[in-house]
């Protein structure tokens, strides 16, 4: 293992995400599989938007408060709010990731919970 700093990025895609992230009413993101490998708690990300092989434009450097890994039958209200302000049923989740995925989904589908934090860069303003 390199002893670099790595840095990562959570990517969302559609570009609709643009304004929940920016205005806070998106604080996770649910992705398929186990991704802890890739995402731990504590760890700073950027969190961007744009198409995949595509230019991508940053809105803000995050930290990842917590990653859980659990099947889509163990999502909490909670839960599905933070992903999705708009959703409040385990059926939205799925169909939401049924499209991003491209891949039939249940609530046995195993995911990660990536829940972030926006980190203000720019000083002590409001504190």
């Amino acid at each position: 293992m390199s002893n670099r700093a790595t840095m990562f990025a959570l990517n969302f895609y559609n570009t609709l995400y643009g304004d929940v992230l920016r205005k806070g009413r998106k604080s996770a993101t649910i992705r398929l599989g186990n991704k802890t490998a890739k995402y731990q708690s504590g760890q700073l990300v950027w969190v961007t938007v744009g198409q995949r092989f595509g230019r991508r434009h940053k809105l803000f450097t995050a930290i990842l408060d917590m990653v859980e890994v659990k099947p889509i039958k163990e999502l909490t209200p909670r839960d599905i709010q933070r992903e999705n302000p708009e959703f409040r049923t385990k059926d939205e989740v799925i169909a939401l990731l049924s499209r991003v995925y491209d891949l039939p989904m249940d609530e046995d589908t195993l995911i990660t919970i990536i829940y972030f934090s926006p980190v203000d860069e720019y000083g002590l303003d409001g504190i």
